[in-house]
Formats: structure tokens, C-alpha cells, sequence
């Protein structure tokens, strides 16, 4: 086997994992409305993230932009909504700490994906 199939083998493993996890939780939460919506926005936010991650490395440099943009949205997504989950469950310093560091993570992507100087690629 090449390495290009075990990444392969490794997608769709992690892709069964993550569904049947999804899966299980739906299930065990099923009398939680907010719990299942909790999962499915999760669920579908990062086989999003992972369709729009692959579209962006195979993309020419010209179409990157609006991926670009749908990788921070995605990614800021996933951490605002852990993040009120934890915050949910601490003292409420603790919650600013947990917010404050969502909102470094949000604001240090927005940097890295807009605002920083591209490297130069060379193809």
C-alpha cells in the first residue's frame, strides 16, 4: 500500500468514527431538542470545514478567496459553540477566560487567513 491509499483508509475510517459517534449521541440525547441540535450544527460544521479544507488545497490560487473566508466562518463556528458549552459548566471567571481565548482564536484567524502577507508559491 502507498501512503496515498492509507490517507484514504484513514478519511473514511475517521468519517465512520465521527458519524457513528454523531449517531450515538443523537440518540442518547434524543428528549434534548437543544443537545441534538448541538450535535447535527456540529456534525455538519465540520464535514464542512473538511470538504472546504480539501476544495482549498486543490484549489488554484484565484478561487482560494471565498474558501478562505468559509474555512475561518467554519472554523469560528465550531469554537464559538464549544466554547459556550464549557463556558456553560465553569465559574464564571473561568467563563471569561474560556470566552476571552474563543475570541483570540477567532480574531487570530481572521489575522492568519486575512490580514497576514501570503508566502509566495512556487508550482
Amino acid at each position: 500500500m502507498d501512503r496515498a491509499n492509507d490517507n484514504k483508509w484513514m478519511n473514511y475510517l475517521s468519517f465512520v468514527f465521527l458519524t457513528y459517534n454523531s449517531g450515538a449521541a443523537v440518540y442518547r440525547s434524543m428528549h434534548d431538542f437543544s443537545s441534538v441540535a448541538f450535535i447535527t450544527t456540529s456534525y455538519l460544521d465540520l464535514l464542512l470545514l473538511f470538504w472546504c479544507l480539501r476544495k482549498f488545497e486543490t484549489s488554484a490560487e484565484e478561487n482560494r478567496g471565498w474558501l478562505r473566508a468559509a474555512v475561518w466562518v467554519l472554523a469560528t463556528l465550531l469554537t464559538v459553540m464549544f466554547s459556550g458549552k464549557v463556558a456553560a459548566v465553569m465559574p464564571w471567571p473561568v467563563s471569561l477566560v474560556v470566552y476571552g481565548m474563543a475570541a483570540v482564536t477567532a480574531v487570530g484567524g481572521f489575522w492568519a487567513f486575512f490580514i497576514k502577507p501570503q508566502p509566495v508559491r512556487d508550482n
